[in-house]
């Protein structure tokens, strides 16, 4: 029988060592933004390290394996793609510039101490439901699923499909020139001024259900993962640092951002 806690020490550490390559490959070509496509392809490694030490005959744990691999590889995807065709993202060019000159750091300890092992933590702590979820369904009295875990697979497949939407529409807005410097208001993005976040959350706490159907124990160790996403989307790296951006770029984004709704869809406000 695996223990838990040295389930989750071998994971991280496993985690950390891809971490370190990661960035040596960064330094190499002076980039640290393909970090983004990683996130979501690490809590897959994560999701397979569990299962690979501790199994995943039981449903609750192949309910879990399977959406965090659809989940996780449709964004790594999309935002492997993203980086290949567009390059350097410019908000981690800021960053690292302005933390390199307050100080006084290389380029390389910079993307390390500022990027990538912040990076693994973060990653590792949202993963949770996934990781112990797994983990204790080996464990658990009875194979079969609760309303909880059925609750969870269907908030799970509607947040992979508004993120999967939403950033399809986003892509298409994108492509088509006339829109530069132009508001996405149409489709998801008529409901939520960011539909992929929402989207991810959604999955999140949806995983989360799976892994609370198993028992209250293992829905208080887990609950940390979809309330850090959650709040990194909404307040901290996610939602807010995106609009900064906009509000400078985009002259129509202040009205958009009155009339629609932050994160949670919800009709837009009508004109007084």
């Amino acid at each position: 029988m695996t223990d838990p806690l040295m389930l989750l020490a071998l994971n991280f550490a496993g985690l950390l060592g891809v971490i370190l390559i990661l960035w040596a490959i960064s330094v190499a070509i002076r980039d640290v933004s393909f970090i983004d496509a990683f996130w979501a392809f690490g809590m897959v490694l994560l999701a397979w390290g569990a299962a690979w030490q501790a199994g995943s005959d039981a449903l609750h744990a192949k309910l879990l394996l399977g959406l965090t691999s659809l989940w996780g590889l449709r964004l790594a995807i999309h935002l492997g793609l993203r980086w290949v065709k567009h390059g350097e993202d410019p908000r981690y060019a800021k960053i690292l510039l302005r933390t390199m000159e307050t100080k006084k750091w290389s380029w390389g300890k910079t993307a390390l101490l500022t990027v990538f092992l912040t990076q693994a933590p973060l990653l590792f702590i949202t993963c949770l439901p996934a990781q112990i979820g797994i983990w204790a369904s080996g464990r658990a009295a009875a194979d079969g699923v609760g309303i909880l875990a059925i609750i969870g697979v269907i908030a799970a497949l509607i947040g992979i499909a508004f993120e999967t939407i939403g950033d399809a529409q986003l892509d298409a807005f994108r492509k088509n020139p006339a829109n530069k410097g132009q508001v996405l208001d149409t489709g998801l993005w008529h409901y939520t001024r960011h539909p992929n976040y929402f989207g991810d959350a959604l999955t999140w706490w949806g995983l989360w259900l799976i892994a609370a159907d198993i028992g209250p124990w293992v829905a208080l160790a887990s609950v940390i993962g979809p309330v850090f996403l959650t709040f990194t989307l909404t307040k901290w790296s996610g939602k807010a640092l995106l609009e900064k951006g906009l509000h400078k770029t985009r002259p129509d984004y202040a009205a958009y951002v009155k009339r629609t709704s932050g994160f949670i869809p919800w009709p837009p406000k009508t004109k007084a």
